[in-house]
């Protein structure tokens, strides 16, 4: 039986806020913005290529916002994707070389952090 991991939740203080940074900066596809009822809004957002989204709203998780530092994507190119973060005004680290690939990170409005890592050429 396969277990698939589709959805993570990141806890924001702002959902419009984190919802424009995604969507526009980090350039992620807004999949559902629904206002459940007055407690409950659930937002999520897929990145380019993947199968896996995050989501976040209100009344949806108990974690604090900027608490989620646990959040790695593989990209193609590692250099590429920090470029097209920082044209679009998002600060992203320099590549990092290390034996098991090259990194970057960045940060949400809320300081919930993601690394992306480009995997080494194998063979």
């Amino acid at each position: 039986m396969d277990w698939k991991i589709e959805l993570i939740f990141v806890p924001v203080t702002d959902v419009d806020v984190a919802k424009d940074f995604y969507a526009n900066k980090a350039g992620f596809h807004v999949d559902h913005d629904v206002q459940v009822s007055d407690d409950l809004r659930f937002v999520q957002l897929t990145p380019p290529g993947s199968a896996c989204s995050i989501a976040f709203g209100t009344g949806i998780t108990t974690m604090e916002p900027g608490k989620q530092h646990g959040i790695q994507v593989v990209v193609e190119d590692a250099e590429a994707a920090r470029q097209a973060l920082r044209d679009k005004g998002v600060e992203a680290s320099d590549v990092d070389p290390q034996p098991w690939g090259l990194f970057v990170t960045f940060n949400d409005p809320d300081g919930n952090r993601w690394v992306l890592q480009q995997l080494p050429k194998r063979g």
